[in-house]
């Protein structure tokens, strides 16, 4: 049974997404706090850094935003396009004082401001509109290869001329669903152009501010049967009401409001608790660590009590295997984004490696998020990288 909890206590609001009693997605909001990753500005360049090919734009926030010359060049298949080399300079580009419509990408934080981008995405249910580009592209979750090639014929024939699109997972063996999709992101879409160029003065402002952290969830969900949603605040339940009225998929969709504190009556606390600890036990006695830094993500596997075992390879398989499915849990319910590197105990048996590896992508499959499994380094540690759902602190 797939439910979403939304609590809102001391000024602060989780969200909780939980299959069967277990916590499996956790995303926190804090009162007055400033979320711009998805939302559309219209941007004044402040800057123009020659030698980083890049340049300062003031999107009418605290901190100047950045954005790199590929940000604003025409978008390329950069997974056909890897060793592309960018030729153009970003000073015969754009000049100090230019006007750009440009979309948060990333939300700034203590040390910089809001990563942004000319190349605008805007995600519906079935497919991510990319306007102003012809790239059309399918989940890679998606793996029948009649059924991608399907997809991509139907949405190229129902797409305007000049927009591009990926096709989500969600989209899997569905046609009139998918035409009535189209339809309407791309008349958001419009309507957010046509708003960009009506405006005379180049005054940074905000154009569209995107859906908010539990919409998201239920547009994701909205084929997954998420059976209800439990609320400890009227004024959220309302909020959305309105919301879920204009969309036919959450017909049955039950809202419940709750007088008690729903983390205590369904047992979340503990959880959440749990969610925040650096170590995390294994079945097994082993354990495995997660340290975020600026960079990136270290997860370290250990075999902390477990060393029994005559067969040295098999305990170190059980607990790399183990480790593996408890990190694709973790980061599923951390929301860990970016670079991720996992250093798991040395494999010295042949074949092992390849099939933690394997183990690793079948248990991200369930992830929502768009993530990459690059595989073992040169140093024996694994690399991969996913996109967060929800926007991080900064």
């Amino acid at each position: 049974m797939l439910e979403l909890f939304v609590s809102k206590k001391d000024n602060i609001k989780q969200i909780l997404l939980v299959n069967n009693g277990k916590l499996i997605e956790r995303y926190e909001e804090e009162k007055g706090e400033r979320r711009n990753e998805g939302n559309i500005f219209l941007g004044k360049v402040k800057d123009v850094l020659k030698g980083m090919e890049a340049a300062f734009v003031d999107i009418g926030t605290e901190k100047n935003s950045y954005i790199y010359v590929k940000d604003i060049l025409p978008k390329v298949d950069e997974k056909n396009n890897k060793d592309l080399q960018i030729k153009e300079k970003i000073e015969d580009i754009i000049k100090i004082n230019d006007k750009l419509l440009v979309q948060v990408q990333k939300d700034s934080n203590e040390q910089k401001g809001a990563r942004i981008s000319t190349h605008i995405k805007l995600p519906s249910k079935y497919i991510v509109l990319m306007p102003n580009t012809s790239i059309i592209t399918v989940s890679q979750k998606i793996t029948d290869k009649k059924e991608q090639e399907r997809l991509i014929k139907l949405v190229k024939d129902n797409l305007s001329p000049n927009n591009g699109a990926v096709i989500r997972t969600s989209a899997n063996g569905k046609t009139e669903e998918i035409i009535e999709d189209i339809k309407n992101i791309e008349k958001k879409w419009n309507s957010i152009n046509e708003t960009y160029k009506k405006e005379k003065s180049n005054k940074p402002k905000l154009i569209y501010k995107t859906d908010g952290i539990v919409e998201k969830i239920l547009i994701d969900l909205s084929c997954k049967k998420l059976e209800k949603v439990v609320f400890d605040d009227k004024e959220e339940l309302e909020k959305i009401k309105k919301y879920i009225m204009q969309n036919k998929e959450f017909d049955n969709l039950k809202l419940e409001f709750s007088n008690s504190d729903i983390l205590e009556t369904y047992d979340l606390k503990k959880q959440i608790e749990k969610s925040e600890h650096r170590k995390v036990w294994l079945k097994c006695g082993g354990f495995i660590t997660i340290d975020k830094t600026e960079a990136l993500t270290a997860i370290d596997v250990n075999t902390g009590k477990f060393t029994t075992g005559k067969n040295l390879s098999d305990v170190i398989y059980k607990v790399n295997s183990e480790a593996t499915i408890e990190i694709a849990k973790q980061i599923r319910l951390r929301d860990i984004g970016g670079i991720i590197i996992i250093d798991y105990i040395d494999m010295l048996r042949e074949g092992d490696k390849e099939k933690i590896e394997n183990l690793l992508k079948q248990e991200l499959k369930e992830d929502r998020a768009k993530t990459q499994v690059e595989g073992f380094t040169k140093l024996d540690l694994m690399e991969l990288t996913r996109k967060h759902i929800c926007s991080h602190k900064g």
